[in-house]
């Protein structure tokens, strides 16, 4: 860091296996993936290729030379995996991840439906040869899956192999673990929570206010992705308590200036407000 601040919260450092930070990225150049890495790449644990963006993005090739030089794993979303799945190509998309040497991959079922059986047979597959994130929940937001079913596939897909599931929330935020404002369904992650260990989910959380409702259950080492490359820094803070919205979160009352504290700003007996 730049210079001394006290009471943060200690951060876990890369590479780590809980306060993951997961980037999105939706089709960068790269000169774009460059400029990202230069602010963000410290802060960043790994980056996805959203859905079957890497299909059509010119210069894959080089975008996880890239990466790689950096020291950040890459993988493809996992619409792409249920693109191959859907055509029954699967030992096409295992020779896809071994031609671009990719060290992850992940497996959903949020856009088909995919038999769960099946679903953790290919994990287990998979996970031979790879680091595999399973993603669990649907992209349709009219389907409203039941919290024990959640727990119940992340119990079976961890078992299977993945090092991490991943709660759906799609690239907007609005379907999954969230309603279609944005809202988290708060009843449902903490229902999860009683069964799964925190540091085996990533929560997809796009938006700010979702980082922040995580950050203030969980603290600053939650798991979050699908973020955004431009607002790893802004993230970074908010997990820090270095942004508005966590500034006093982390911050023990007793140690910092009398001044602030809530008593002296109320004039309660026993605390001396500050003279003009």
């Amino acid at each position: 860091m730049n210079y001394n601040l006290s009471q943060l919260p200690e951060r876990t450092t890369k590479p780590r296996e809980q306060g993951y930070t997961m980037v999105m990225d939706k089709g960068m150049s790269l000169r774009e993936v460059e400029d990202f890495l230069e602010v963000g790449g410290a802060y960043t644990d790994v980056v996805k290729l959203g859905w079957a963006t890497s299909y059509v993005v010119p210069n894959l090739k080089r975008k996880l030379e890239i990466y790689r030089e950096a020291n950040i794993p890459v993988y493809f979303g996992g619409t792409l995996f249920e693109a191959f799945i859907i055509r029954n190509q699967f030992d096409d998309y295992r020779r896809l991840l071994d031609t671009y040497g990719m060290e992850y991959a992940e497996v959903s079922d949020g856009s088909i439906d995919l038999d769960h059986d099946r679903k953790c047979e290919y994990i287990r597959e998979l996970s031979k040869a790879v680091r595999v994130l399973s993603e669990v929940g649907s992209k349709d937001a009219e389907k409203i899956i039941p919290p024990y079913k959640w727990i119940s596939q992340m119990e079976t897909e961890l078992a299977a192999g993945a090092i991490k599931v991943i709660g759906e929330a799609r690239e907007g935020g609005n379907v999954g673990l969230f309603r279609s404002t944005g809202e988290v369904r708060s009843g449902l992650v903490e229902e999860i929570l009683t069964k799964i260990p925190s540091d085996k989910i990533l929560w997809e959380a796009p938006q700010k206010a979702q980082q922040v409702w995580f950050i203030k259950l969980l603290g600053a080492n939650v798991n979050l992705g699908n973020i955004a490359p431009n607002e790893v820094v802004s993230l970074e803070t908010i997990r820090l308590g270095l942004r508005g919205d966590t500034f006093s979160h982390f911050l023990d009352m007793d140690a910092v200036d009398p001044m602030f504290h809530p008593a002296a700003k109320t004039g309660k007996p026993g605390t001396s407000m500050p003279r003009g």
